[in-house]
C-alpha cells in the first residue's frame, strides 16, 4: 500500500476523517494537517487550532461524537490541588492534560484530542491508577493547565515567604580568614535585606541582580525584560556587610576582596522545586559589584512556536535538526536567548533512542534525559576536555555551551563532520558574521563549509503589553525605517507602549515580556563556495539576501508591523545598519 493511500485510510478512521466527512475540513487540508503536526510533534488538536484552521469548539464537539466521551466546559470546574499534585509541571505541559477528580482508583483526566493515548500512558504508570478520559476544548485546556502550573510555584513561594531568614545554602568549610567578616555579615537586617531581594527578583521576573556601590550612594537595580531597573538604595555603610552576605552564600573567599569571583547559590523553594543564582563579583573603585544571574530551568519556556519564530524560520531549524550529523549555531549577544533556542532544539531531539550530551557553563537548564556536564576550568574540565569525552561515549547529539577558542571549534566541527549533530553558541552581531568569525579563529574554511548546517542569529525585544496605543507615522519614516515601498503603499499600523498607565499587567510600563527576533540562515551551496573562496561577512550576508534570507532588522520590523513590539523596541536592539 502506497503512503498516500495509507495516510488516507488514517484520516478516515480518526478525527482527522470526522471532520472530513462533516465537512468542517477538505480531505486535503486534513492530510497536510496530520502531516505538519508529526513533524512538528503536537498533538493534530493543537496544529488545527493553533492555525485557526477550525475553532476548538467545533473540534471538541466532533471529537466528543466520535469518540463518545463526555465533552465539559472545563472553567466552569475549580481546579483541585490536591489531585494535580499526583502528577509534576513537566507532564502537564508535555501532554496538555489535567487531572480533575479521583474515584476509588480510577483518575479522570481532561484531554483536548482522543487519540493522545500516550498522555493516559503516561500519566497511568505515574500515578499507578485507572485514567478515564474527559474532553475539554484545547483553549480552555491550555489555560486551567497554565493555572495550574502556576499554582505550583505559588505554593513554593508562599513556603519560602514564611522562612524568609533561612533560605538553604551550603557554606564553605574553614573560612579563618574571613570568619571576623562573616559574622558581621550574617546580621539580622542584612540577612533580611539579601533575602527579600533574591525573592522579590524571582517573582517579578527579573533575569539578573545588580548590587553597585558608589562613592556617595549604594543601589540594587533588577534587569526585567531586558532593561534595568533601579529597586533598592540601602545606606552606604552597609555594602561591604552585603557583599560578605551574598559571598558567603556563593562559597566564595569572603576575605579576597582584590580579584574577581564566581559562585552559585541554589535557593529551595519548594520540596520539589529550586533556583540557581549564577554570583559574579568585581572589585570596582568604591567596593565589589555584585552581579547575580537567576538560571530557572521551570521558567524557560521550550515550546518552539512561541519562541517568535516565523513560520519559515521555524521549518529551516525543524529540518535542520532532522539531520542526522551537522552543526548548528546560534549567535547573539549575552541574554539575548540562545540558551533557550538550543534546548528547544535539544527538547524535540530528546528521546530514549538518541544520546545527547551536553558542556556547558554555566548549566542554566535541567533537562531529563540528557547527559548534561559542567564546565570547570579550576579542575581542568574544559570545553576541548568535554567534546572528547563525549566523543568517546557514543554520542548522537552534542551540544557545546559556546565555542571559545580553535580546540573546541576544531573537535566540534570534527565531530559534526563524522555523524554527530553537534548544536553550539558563537558571540557575534548576526549570522554571516559567525562564519568569519570562526575563520579567524583559525578553523580551516573547507572544514566549516563541510560542517556547518544552519545558523541563527537572535535577539530578544519586549512585547507590547495589551494596553498599547496606536501611533502614527509619516510614510517617509517608515521607508526610512527600512519598511519597504508595498508595506507602506498598503498601509502599516504601528503600535506604542503606554507608559505609566493604570494597566495592571505592565504595571505602567507598556511592555510585558519578551519575544525572540531571528535570522535563520541555511549554508547553501552558493554560500559554501564563497566560504572556500574566503569570502567576508559582506559577500556571505549579500548572498543571504539573494536567496530571501531576511536579517535581523527584517525579522525585527515584521514584529512591530504585527503589533508585537514598538519600532522605539526594534531600534533599541537591532541595528539600521
Amino acid at each position: 500500500m502506497s503512503v498516500q493511500k495509507s495516510l488516507k485510510s488514517i484520516i478516515l478512521a480518526g478525527l482527522p476523517g470526522k471532520l472530513v466527512k462533516d465537512h468542517l475540513m477538505s480531505r486535503s487540508n486534513a492530510e497536510k494537517a496530520l502531516e505538519k503536526s508529526r513533524a512538528e510533534h503536537t498533538s493534530f488538536v493543537n496544529y488545527v487550532v493553533s492555525k485557526k484552521l477550525i475553532s476548538s469548539e467545533k473540534i471538541a464537539l466532533a471529537a466528543a461524537e466520535e469518540f463518545g466521551i463526555p465533552l465539559i466546559d472545563i472553567e466552569s470546574i475549580a481546579i483541585n490541588h490536591d489531585i494535580i499534585k499526583l502528577l509534576d509541571e513537566k507532564l502537564l505541559k508535555k501532554h496538555n492534560a489535567l487531572p480533575l477528580f479521583k474515584r476509588g482508583t480510577r483518575l479522570f483526566v481532561a484531554i483536548s484530542d482522543p487519540n493522545n493515548l500516550s498522555a493516559l500512558d503516561d500519566i497511568r504508570f505515574r500515578t499507578k491508577l485507572l485514567t478515564e478520559a474527559i474532553l475539554a476544548r484545547e483553549d480552555q485546556l491550555s489555560k486551567s493547565v497554565e493555572k495550574a502550573i502556576q499554582s505550583f510555584e505559588d505554593t513554593g513561594m508562599n513556603n519560602l515567604d514564611e522562612g524568609l531568614e533561612n533560605i538553604e545554602f551550603e557554606e564553605e568549610e574553614n573560612q579563618e580568614a574571613g570568619e571576623a567578616t562573616t559574622s558581621v555579615a550574617e546580621e539580622a537586617p542584612v540577612v533580611k535585606f539579601v533575602n527579600k531581594m533574591l525573592l522579590d527578583a524571582i517573582r517579578i521576573g527579573a533575569s539578573d541582580l545588580h548590587f553597585e556601590p558608589y562613592e556617595k550612594f549604594y543601589r540594587v537595580r533588577y534587569r526585567i525584560d531586558g532593561i534595568l531597573k533601579q529597586v533598592a538604595k540601602p545606606p552606604l555603610s552597609i555594602s561591604k556587610k552585603l557583599a560578605a552576605r551574598i559571598k558567603v552564600m556563593s562559597r566564595l573567599d569572603v576575605a579576597e576582596r582584590r580579584v574577581p569571583q564566581d559562585g552559585r547559590i541554589k535557593l529551595h523553594l519548594s520540596a520539589n522545586k529550586s533556583i540557581d543564582f549564577r554570583v559574579s563579583t568585581c572589585p570596582t573603585l568604591w567596593g565589589e559589584k555584585i552581579v547575580m544571574r537567576i538560571l530557572d530551568s521551570s521558567a524557560a519556556n521550550l515550546n518552539i512556536d512561541i519562541l517568535g519564530y516565523e513560520d519559515d524560520q521555524k521549518r529551516l531549524y525543524l529540518e535542520a535538526l532532522e539531520n542526522p550529523y551537522g552543526m548548528i549555531l546560534v549567535t547573539g549577544p549575552t541574554g539575548s536567548g540562545k540558551t533557550v533556542s538550543l534546548y528547544t532544539g535539544i527538547g524535540i531531539l530528546n528521546k530514549e533512542g538518541i544520546n545527547i550530551s551536553t558542556a556547558e557553563d554555566p548549566v542554566e537548564i535541567n533537562l531529563p534525559g540528557v547527559n548534561q556536564v559542567q564546565i570547570d576550568e579550576k579542575t581542568g574540565m574544559t570545553f576541548s576536555k568535554a567534546l572528547k569525552s563525549f566523543l568517546r561515549q557514543d554520542p548522537d547529539v552534542i551540544l557545546v555551551g559556546e565555542i571559545r577558542d580553535i580546540e573546541t571549534g576544531s573537535i566540534a566541527i570534527k565531530a559534526a563532520s563524522t555523524g554527530h549533530l553537534v548544536l553550539s553558541t558563537l558571540h557575534t552581531n548576526d549570522a554571516p558574521q559567525t562564519l568569519t568569525r570562526m575563520m579567524d579563529m583559525g578553523i580551516k574554511p573547507f572544514a566549516i563549509a563541510t560542517a556547518v548546517n544552519l545558523i541563527i542569529g537572535q535577539r530578544l525585544c519586549r512585547r507590547l503589553c495589551s494596553c498599547k496605543i496606536p501611533q502614527d507615522i509619516p510614510k517617509e519614516v517608515l521607508l526610512e525605517e527600512g519598511f519597504s515601498e508595498e508595506d507602506v503603499a498598503a498601509g502599516i499600523q504601528l503600535y506604542a507602549p503606554k507608559i505609566g498607565g493604570d494597566c495592571e499587567k505592565c504595571g505602567g510600563a507598556g511592555y510585558k515580556g519578551r519575544a525572540g527576533i531571528y535570522q535563520v540562515m541555511p549554508i547553501s551551496d552558493q554560500m559554501k563556495r564563497l566560504i572556500l573562496e574566503g569570502s567576508n561577512a559582506v559577500g556571505i550576508a549579500d548572498q543571504a539576501r539573494k536567496e530571501g534570507i531576511p536579517d535581523l532588522r527584517e525579522s525585527g520590523l515584521k514584529k512591530a508591523k504585527n503589533g508585537i513590539t514598538s519600532l522605539e523596541e526594534i531600534n533599541r536592539v537591532v541595528s539600521k545598519e
